[in-house]
C-alpha cells in the first residue's frame, strides 16, 4: 500500500488538531484491543492514519459524545438502582449511593 500523508486524512478530517486528537484516540482504542478497520503490518499511529485517510474512522461531534456520555449514565443508574432493589428484595445492604456530579 503506498504511503498515507497527511493530506489525505485531511480530505476526512476538516483540520489538523481534529486529526491529531482523532489519530490518538483511535491509536490508543487499537493498542487496548480494539479490531481494526483494515488488513496492515504497519503500527498502530500509521494503520490509525490509514484508516482515517480511507474514510473507516471519523471524529464524532460534541453534541453526538455528550449524548453518547448520557445515555450511558442513564443506563448506569438504572442499572444500580436495579441492583439496590435485588439488594433489599434479598435483604442485604444497599449498594452505595452515586453522586451526581454539579454541570458547569
Amino acid at each position: 500500500m503506498a504511503r498515507v500523508t497527511v493530506e489525505d486524512c485531511l480530505r476526512q478530517v476538516n483540520n489538523r488538531f481534529a486529526l491529531v486528537h482523532l489519530s490518538a484516540k483511535r491509536v490508543r482504542q487499537l493498542r487496548e484491543g480494539a479490531p481494526p478497520h483494515l488488513d496492515s503490518k504497519n503500527k498502530e499511529v500509521v494503520l490509525a492514519l490509514r484508516e482515517i485517510a480511507a474514510g473507516d474512522v471519523y471524529p464524532v461531534s460534541a453534541d453526538e459524545a455528550e449524548k453518547g456520555r448520557m445515555e450511558a449514565e442513564t443506563k448506569e443508574r438504572e442499572r444500580l438502582a436495579a441492583l439496590a432493589a435485588a439488594q433489599r428484595e434479598e435483604g442485604e445492604k444497599p449498594a452505595p449511593k452515586v453522586e451526581e456530579e454539579d454541570e458547569d
